[in-house]
């Protein structure tokens, strides 16, 4: 019997378009970028340096005067170290956050926070491999 080539052609085309959505729903943690956007992270309070800093700022303000004074001079100083103390130590926890928003094939969103740039941009096709988006290269 000999073969068609109109049919052959149609069947050939169906076996590729059936093999890509085999593709398609074997990749379970695949799915498309939605947002790269980069934050900074301030840093929140912080109890150590709020406390170191009173500490300090308490036994520099005992130096100061006599009597009445020296306990109002204790308590400025604490005051005052605490609040220098919380603000550095905010200040050495500011650093950049990539935060990336992937729309998955199976109907769910993930969100990533990214410690560095990644090369990647809305529309991107990604894979989640070890907790993070990676592109996947057609």
């Amino acid at each position: 019997m000999k073969s068609n080539p109109f049919v052959s052609s149609i069947l050939l085309l169906f076996s590729v378009l059936g093999a890509a959505s085999v593709l398609a729903e074997d990749c379970k943690n695949c799915g498309v970028v939605e947002s790269v956007k980069v934050v900074k992270d301030e840093g929140g309070n912080s109890a150590l340096g709020m406390i170191g800093g009173g500490v300090v700022g308490g036994i520099l303000g005992n130096q100061i005067g006599g009597g009445s004074g020296k306990t109002l001079a204790t308590v400025a100083g604490a005051a005052g170290g605490a609040y220098a103390g919380n603000e550095i130590a905010k200040g050495s926890g500011k650093y950049k956050v990539w935060k990336v928003k992937v729309d998955m094939d199976h109907g769910k969103s993930h969100a990533f926070e990214l410690k560095k740039k990644p090369d990647l941009a809305a529309g991107d096709r990604v894979s989640i491999e070890d907790g993070k988006p990676v592109r996947v290269y057609k």
